[in-house]
C-alpha cells in the first residue's frame, strides 16, 4: 500500500467538516487514503464530488464510483493506479506531470474521468501529449490511405472511379500486381536510360557523320526513344488520372519528369527545321545544354526508391545544421585565403594571384581534398595551411552528427510509421472481420501506442475503457495531403 503525504498548505475556504473529513479509495487494488482539506480545493472533480456524497450519504455514490463497501467505507475504482498516482498529484502540488511509461492518450482520458481540467496538465508534458498526437494522427491518415490503395473509395463512380483506379495504376505498386509489374518496368527504364546516355558519349562506340563529326551510335538512339517513349506515356497517364492539374505540374518530382522527356521532343522540333538551323552555333549550345539536362532522369530513381525519401526528407528537416555547416566553411574559406594570399605574396613563384583566386585552394583544404594544383611555397604559408586544414576538419564535423541524427530519426519514425498502419490493419481484420472491414474505414480508430522499444511500436485499436480516441482525417483530407508529398489523388470537391 502507497501513501501521499498529506497537504502541505492549507485553503481558507475549505469547511471544517471538509478538513477532518477522508475518504478512502481503492484504485485497482491500490488503497489511498484521501483527506478533505485537499479534495475541496478542487470541487469540480470526481474525488470532490465523492466527498459530497460521503458526508451527506447520498445515493449518488454508485454512479460515481464502480463500488462502493459502507463496511470498511472505500469506494473501488476499476482505474489505473499508477494514472491516478499523478492526478492526486493536482490537490497537493496544483498540477499534474505525466510519469514515465504512461501512454500519453490513455493519461487524458483518465484526466477525463476524474473530471479534472486538462489545463491543469505542465507545459511540458502537454508538448509530449501534442506529440504523440500527432504521431497518432500520422498512423491513421497512413491507415487510410493504405486502405484507399488498397480498395478504393466506395462511393467514386463514373469517371472519377477511373481515375481513381488509374492513380493506383501508376502511383502506388502495393495496391495491385499490375501496379508493382508497371513500377518495376518504370525502374528499369530509367536505369537503361541513364545508362545509354552515359555510354553514348565514349568515342570507340560513336559513328561519324557524312562530315566527318562524332554523333551517337545509332541502336542507342532507339534505345533512348523507347525510353523516352515510355517516360511520355507514363507522365500522360499520370496527368489524366488527377484533377488537380497545377498541383501535379508544379511537383518537384512531377517537374524532374517534365525535364527528362522535354530536352528529347526540344531537339527533335529543332531537327525538322533542317540541318541549317542546326548548323547555327547558338541552337548547337541550346541543343548541348539539353542534352546534358537529360542526367535529370536520374532523379526518377527517388519516386520508386524509399531510402532516398528518407534521405530528401532528412535533409529537409537538417536545413538549420546545413547552414551552420555553410557559414562555417564560408568563413573559413574567406579568412584563410586572405591570409594565405598575404603570406605568398612575397615569394616570388607564388601561385596565389589573387584572393579570389585563393579560394579555390582554401576549399579543397578544408575538405581535405588537396589537389595538389595550388600550394604554399613559404613557411608562414605552410602553418596557414595546416591550421586550415586542422579547422576545416572540426567545422565539417561539427553539424555532422545532428544530421545524422535526423536522418535516424526519420528512418525510424517511418518504419514505426508502415509497420503500426499495418498492425492497426490487422487489428481492424482481426475485431471487426472482412465484413466490417469496409465500415472500419470510415471510423475514428484510437490507436494508443503501448511502448516503442527497439523498433517495436505495439498499438492498440482502441482503449480498452472505450471512449472517442483521436480524430483521423477524412478521406479527401488524406488524398490532399498525400498530393503535396508524392502528388497523390485529389477529389474534384477539394478542387473547386
Amino acid at each position: 500500500m502507497w501513501a501521499i503525504q498529506r497537504t502541505r498548505h492549507g485553503d481558507g475556504s475549505a469547511s471544517g467538516a471538509s478538513d477532518e473529513t477522508e475518504i478512502v479509495v481503492n484504485i485497482g487494488g491500490s488503497k489511498q487514503v484521501l483527506y478533505g482539506d485537499a479534495l475541496s480545493r478542487y470541487p469540480d472533480t470526481r474525488l470532490a464530488e465523492l466527498l459530497d456524497c460521503s458526508l451527506g450519504a447520498s445515493e449518488e455514490t454508485s454512479v460515481l464510483c464502480d463500488d462502493y463497501d459502507p463496511d470498511t467505507g472505500e469506494f473501488y475504482f476499476d482505474r489505473d493506479p499508477d494514472a491516478f498516482r499523478c492526478i492526486t498529484e493536482l490537490y497537493y502540488y496544483g498540477e499534474i506531470h505525466i510519469k514515465r511509461g504512461i501512454c500519453p492518450i490513455c493519461f487524458m482520458k483518465e484526466m477525463e474521468f476524474w473530471k479534472v481540467d486538462p489545463d491543469f496538465l505542465d507545459d511540458c508534458c502537454k508538448c509530449q501529449l501534442k506529440e504523440v498526437e500527432d504521431e497518432l494522427a500520422e498512423i491513421a491518415e497512413k491507415v487510410r490511405t493504405i486502405l484507399v490503395d488498397r480498395d478504393g473509395d466506395p462511393s467514386a463512380a463514373g469517371w472519377l472511379r477511373f481515375q481513381m483506379c488509374l492513380w493506383r495504376l501508376m502511383e502506388k505498386p502495393e495496391s495491385s500486381l499490375p501496379a508493382h509489374i508497371i513500377a518495376i518496368a518504370s525502374f528499369i527504364f530509367i536505369l537503361v536510360s541513364s545508362v545509354v546516355m552515359c555510354v553514348g558519349t565514349i568515342p570507340d562506340l560513336q559513328v561519324e557523320d557524312s562530315e566527318g563529326n562524332l554523333t551517337e551510335n545509332p541502336t542507342l538512339e532507339v534505345i533512348e526513344t523507347v525510353c523516352i517513349g515510355w517516360f511520355t506515356i507514363e507522365y500522360i497517364l499520370r496527368f489524366i488520372s488527377t484533377p488537380n492539374k497545377k498541383t501535379f505540374v508544379l511537383a518537384f518530382m512531377n517537374v524532374i519528369d517534365f525535364m527528362a522527356i522535354m530536352p528529347f521532343f526540344v531537339v527533335l522540333i529543332l531537327s525538322s527545321f533542317g540541318t541549317g538551323v542546326m548548323e547555327l552555333a547558338n541552337v548547337q549550345q541550346a541543343v548541348q545544354a539539353l542534352r546534358i539536362m537529360r542526367i535529370a532522369r536520374i532523379f526518377k530513381l527517388a519516386r520508386h526508391s524509399s531510402g532516398l525519401q528518407t534521405l530528401t526528407s532528412a535533409l529537409k528537416s537538417s536545413f538549420k545544421e546545413l547552414g551552420l555547416l555553410l557559414m562555417y566553411m564560408g568563413v573559413g574559406v574567406f579568412l584563410f585565403s586572405a591570409l594565405g594570399y598575404t603570406m605568398e605574396q612575397s615569394h616570388p613563384e607564388t601561385l596565389f594571384t589573387s584572393i579570389p583566386q585563393s579560394f579555390w585552394w582554401a576549399v579543397i583544404t578544408m575538405t581535405t581534398v588537396g589537389y595538389g594544383d595550388v600550394y604554399p611555397k613559404t613557411t608562414l604559408g605552410r602553418c596557414n595551411a595546416a591550421i586550415s586544414f586542422l579547422c576545416g576538419v572540426i567545422a565539417i564535423a561539427l553539424p555532422i552528427h545532428p544530421i545524422i541524427n535526423n536522418f535516424v530519426l526519420v528512418y525510424n519514425k517511418q518504419q514505426v510509421l508502415e509497420t503500426a498502419a499495418k498492425h492497426e490493419i490487422e487489428l481492424m481484420a482481426l475485431r471487426s472481420g472482412e465484413g466490417e472491414l469496409e465500415a472500419a474505414r470510415g471510423a475514428h480508430n484510437h490507436v494508443c501506442v503501448a511502448g516503442v522499444r527497439d523498433n517495436a511500436y505495439t498499438p492498440l485499436l482502441k482503449d480498452p475503457r472505450g471512449g472517442a480516441g483521436i480524430r483521423a482525417r477524412s478521406m479527401e483530407t488524406s488524398f490532399e495531403s498525400t498530393a503535396e508529398s508524392t502528388d497523390c489523388f485529389i477529389s474534384p470537391e477539394k478542387t473547386s
